[in-house]
């Protein structure tokens, strides 16, 4: 197993590109949004990404990152080695991260490191926050419909009527190719643009507002209950940028 630790700037992207070994990407702080063929997964400060040998990806930086990443031989995978997929990164795994690629490990302390970080690894449970990618060219443009201007209240009947087809059809691509509903996957949409704002330093009153949230109160309790911590307590650990209106 190898492991690297860098520094990105705000904004920054690693362009398309693939391995030939499994890779796993933990973010310190800051927000990294990986991209495949698939969809888009978010790696923050409790939740890492798995990334499969072989599979095209490309990385994008939402506020300035310290991100962690572990190459895992395509023969001995601690996880599952044909999808993509979010884990949860728990206090002792993200210690056992960090600790993993600090410099100058010796290779014994490296050895019972990554022993002990296999095992944590393989009892990480699941904890997706994905974008897939429509196939469907009327659900595709129905998604970039939404996500130009999250803080519209798009309707599924407004959708239909500007991609020409009916509600009952994009409802149903929603359950087909995504296996959700409208209603569940612009909630989903609306917390991974959330992540982005918080990460880039935006105010919780402010990203509420640009992710379509009616008020910071709906806002919070929606990003609590996804996350698992509150959107203040999660922007905490970003840079800041102060604005007026500031919410807790």
């Amino acid at each position: 197993m190898s492991e690297n630790r860098h520094e990105h700037a705000a904004g920054q992207v690693i362009e398309r590109h693939r391995h030939d070994e499994h890779q796993l990407v933990y973010v310190i702080r800051g927000v990294l949004a990986v991209r495949t063929d698939r969809g888009a997964w978010v790696a923050c400060a409790d939740r890492a990404v798995w990334m499969p040998a072989g599979t095209w990806h490309e990385h994008r930086v939402y506020g300035a990152s310290e991100v962690l990443t572990l190459m895992f031989p395509s023969h001995d995978a601690p996880l599952d080695g044909t999808a993509p997929a979010v884990i949860a990164v728990s206090a002792l795994l993200r210690e056992l991260l960090i600790a993993a690629t600090e410099p100058g490990l010796g290779a014994a302390e490296a050895a019972r490191l990554h022993l002990v970080l296999r095992d944590r690894l393989r009892r990480a449970q699941d904890r997706p926050l994905t974008l897939p990618v429509a196939r469907d060219p009327r659900l595709a443009h129905a998604c970039r419909l939404v996500t130009e201007d999250l803080s519209r209240p798009r309707t599924t009947a407004w959708l239909a009527r500007r991609t020409g087809t009916s509600e009952r059809t994009l409802s149903r691509l929603f359950r087909v190719e995504f296996g959700t509903t409208y209603p569940q996957w612009r909630t989903t949409t609306r917390v991974f643009h959330a992540m982005i704002e918080l990460a880039e330093g935006a105010s919780v009153t402010r990203t509420a507002h640009r992710c379509g949230w009616a008020t910071p109160s709906a806002f919070v309790e929606t990003f609590t209950r996804t996350m698992g911590r509150t959107p203040g307590s999660y922007r905490a650990g970003q840079p800041r940028r102060p604005e007026p209106g500031d919410a807790p």
